[in-house]
């Protein structure tokens, strides 16, 4: 929680970097000596969030930290998202909102490279694109807000090894081809591999954002690896997924399970007992600094405000990460 606040307490800095330069400093004055209002957008600026796997629960927090930078600035905004897990489908749908010339694009990307060609068609008709949860670091878009998602896998690979004593055999469900689950992984498999002689990652398996993909391959791990002691999984689907095959094998109580975000059938689980913990990542975050750095970018126009981005628009942003365990379920849940 420590490391959580430090986060928030960067994030709150930026924004006061930004409410003091264009709210706070002595207000200007228009050639009728009235005082200007301070800066507000207008309600036929649209700005839209493009992710993958539309309606998950996962993207309804970033949806809302949008949603509310939206009602501040005065703009309008909108979700799209492709329905599957398909880089091509994402690709259309990117297509389709560039076409309509948006003020901003905030994206999450399903591949890390597959997309880069629209994302810079997108900066160079003069639509500025951030990039949210999940980077596509060699494409043009100007800022990337996101969990640190080595670091998260360092981190689960620790709380992994408080949980079993620093011994077991182990096995991570993942999404080998997107950058963040790749990142998650390496921090995960790696930390265990410098720190922890006594366990060894024994598997690692494509569960391909799907519940009964990601069962099916827990399952096969299991039936494989009898004295297997712990899952990982880098996104939660794959989470409630291994716990699933876990309890049809009865071997929930022998397999820990840490999986990613906190959408509700994972907080159930971990109220249950199923899931030993899961990452919980500032998506709230992520959605409002997304449209705040998008808007901001659109209204800069002196020199002494694009030295002012520099501060307000930094390459990459790291939104935070926390453990959820039943000691702190029951703060996860959606009021």
């Amino acid at each position: 929680m420590k490391k959580l606040l430090i986060v928030y307490v960067f994030l709150f800095s930026i924004f006061f970097i930004y409410l003091y330069n264009y709210h706070l400093k002595e207000p200007h004055t228009s050639p009728f000596g009235q005082i200007e209002e301070r800066l507000q957008g207008e309600i036929g600026e649209k700005y839209v969030l493009v992710t993958f796997q539309a309606g998950i629960d996962y993207w309804k927090s970033a949806i809302k930290g949008f949603e509310d930078a939206a009602s501040e600035l005065n703009v309008s905004v909108e979700y799209r998202g492709a329905t599957q897990y398909d880089s091509h489908e994402q690709i259309t749908v990117l297509e389709q909102v560039i076409a309509k010339k948006p003020a901003g694009i905030a994206l999450s990307a399903i591949n890390p490279y597959e997309l880069n060609t629209t994302i810079n068609k997108a900066v160079e008709a003069g639509i500025p694109v951030v990039l949210f949860d999940s980077d596509a670091p060699a494409s043009d878009a100007y800022s990337f807000l996101g969990t640190n998602n080595y670091a998260a896998g360092v981190t689960g690979a620790h709380k992994m090894a408080d949980l079993l004593d620093h011994k077991g055999k182990l096995a991570v469900v993942t999404l080998p081809n997107q950058l963040n689950h790749k990142e998650r992984t390496d921090g995960f498999v790696e930390t265990i591999r410098n720190e922890y002689p006594d366990m060894e990652v024994i598997a690692i398996e494509d569960g391909k954002g799907d519940q009964l993909r990601s069962e099916q391959a827990a399952a096969e791990i299991i039936k494989l690896n009898p004295d297997i002691k712990g899952v990982f999984a880098t996104e939660a689907n794959g989470g409630v997924g291994i716990a699933e095959a876990t309890r049809s094998l009865k071997k929930e109580k022998a397999i820990k399970i840490i999986s990613f975000d906190t959408d509700k059938q994972t907080l159930d689980k971990i109220k249950e007992g199923v899931i030993s913990a899961t990452l919980a990542q500032g998506s709230w975050n992520m959605g409002y600094w997304s449209l705040q750095f998008l808007f901001q970018h659109n209204h800069e126009t002196s020199t002494q405000q694009q030295s002012v981005q520099s501060a307000i628009l930094p390459k990459y942003v790291d939104t935070g990460i926390s453990i959820v365990t039943d000691e702190n379920v029951e703060d996860y849940y959606a009021d």
